[in-house]
């Protein structure tokens, strides 16, 4: 048993699980798996080497593995309605990697939104690899609303021709048209990609539009909305549309073009026993009960949106339309790296972001970052929103305050019991 073999390890893990039941886990990007994947992600299937694609391995004793990775390949295709699907990356940023590699060639141009502005590392952010590799064109936010203008978008598209266009988010808490982007690229004969990582579980649940009939390629991890393990999937078209103008010496479709660049380009074998926790997790989300699981996370974000401006807060854009919240903190006369260790010390976790046009640093942001889906999956609903954002609102107002922090931190706590996960 792992508790006499080995008990640090073991201890750290009860650490963190009791942290995860008596804390508001508000960070986007995460969220709490059922049981059975975790079950799945324990398994011996970590135990198998599957370079290659089902029926076509380079190891032997493949039969059930290739059983696994067939059902998540596709119940991924029935559950976003997409024409092919790699359930093999081992993450977004890789995924983005095969993704991008798949169409691209070194230093070829690409449109991505703008890492301060709610866009991610691999939307061609320069310390990464999407902005050394390739050469990235950045969009932002208007000024004025802080929200996409699509007509400037356009501008920026027909002046620099970009062989792609990247339309996704991590920090922006509205809807994205990718009809609207599909539009723009379709104008100047480049790809569409989206990276729907955040909202994937929204999408599949029917609250925000989905992008496949808009795109060549969409990729996206399979935890955050989607409730599934840490892992990815790219999804694309079968045919390559735009093979004769780009890839006049390729004899491979789309579809083909990803399936090698994730393996034999930048991966070897597949996770196996991931794999088969992200067929778990599709197979759950394609239950009536997801969809109102997606519904009662927006309903929780605009909840908690409403109670945090009701405390004075300014939030960007005013508000939000998917699951997450971004907070401008200028007003509070406190910096995002002090707010998320106030929280922090009361059991509230967030994450420090920048807000567009932030005069801080991306390690001292003027804003924190939130999210509604652990909260969502744990079962709170409006009425525990509003008081998350009251409890929000003192931990940040009495930071300097040790008793008030304490009785928050109580308050943190009692509201937990009222809502466990892991029985």
């Amino acid at each position: 048993m792992l508790a006499d073999d080995d008990s640090e390890i073991y201890e750290a893990i009860l650490l963190e699980r009791k942290r995860q039941e008596e804390g508001l886990e508000l960070i986007p990007s995460e969220n709490y798996v059922s049981k059975n994947v975790l079950e799945a992600m324990g398994s011996i299937l970590t135990n198998k080497y599957s370079e290659g694609l089902p029926g076509k391995r380079y190891y032997g004793g493949n039969k059930y593995i290739d059983v696994v990775e067939q059902l998540a390949i596709d119940r991924a295709k029935q559950l976003f309605g997409c024409e092919h699907a790699n359930v093999q990356p081992l993450s977004g940023s890789p995924a983005n990697l095969a993704a991008l590699y798949a169409v691209l060639g070194i230093g070829d141009k690409f449109m991505g939104l703008e890492l301060a502005h709610g866009g991610h590392l691999t939307h061609g952010a320069a310390v990464n690899f999407s902005g050394q590799m390739f050469k990235p064109v950045p969009y932002g936010v208007s000024q004025e609303t802080e929200m996409f203008d699509y007509d400037e978008i356009r501008k920026i598209a027909l002046r620099e021709k970009p062989k792609l266009i990247l339309s996704g988010l991590t920090a922006y808490p509205r809807e994205i048209d990718f009809k609207a982007f599909s539009e723009i690229a379709d104008e100047i004969e480049a790809y569409h990609m989206a990276d729907i990582a955040h909202i994937a579980g929204l999408v599949v649940g029917g609250v925000h539009q989905s992008p496949i009939p808009y795109c060549d390629i969409v990729t996206t991890t399979t935890h955050k909305t989607l409730r599934g393990p840490r892992g990815a999937i790219i999804m694309s078209k079968t045919e390559d549309r735009y093979h004769d103008k780009y890839h006049q010496n390729s004899q491979k479709n789309l579809a083909q073009m990803i399936d090698f660049a994730v393996f034999p380009c930048f991966q070897g074998g597949p996770h196996n026993h991931t794999n088969a926790a992200k067929a778990v997790a599709f197979n759950e989300a394609m239950q009536p009960e997801f969809k109102d699981y997606a519904e009662q996370i927006v309903k929780n974000a605009r909840a908690l949106a409403d109670s945090l401006m009701s405390h004075g807060f300014r939030l960007v854009t005013g508000g939000t339309d998917n699951h997450l919240i971004l907070v401008d903190l200028r007003n509070k006369d406190v910096s995002g790296k002090e707010a998320e260790t106030a929280l922090d010390e009361v059991g509230i976790t967030v994450n420090k972001n920048m807000v567009p046009f932030d005069p801080r640093k991306p390690w001292d942001p003027s804003g924190i970052r939130l999210g509604t889906p652990v909260l969502t999956t744990r079962g709170m609903k409006e009425d525990e929103m509003n008081y998350v954002g009251e409890l929000i609102n003192r931990a940040i107002k009495h930071r300097s305050d040790a008793s008030a922090k304490e009785k928050v931190r109580h308050d943190v706590l009692e509201l937990c019991r009222q809502f466990p996960f892991y029985d």
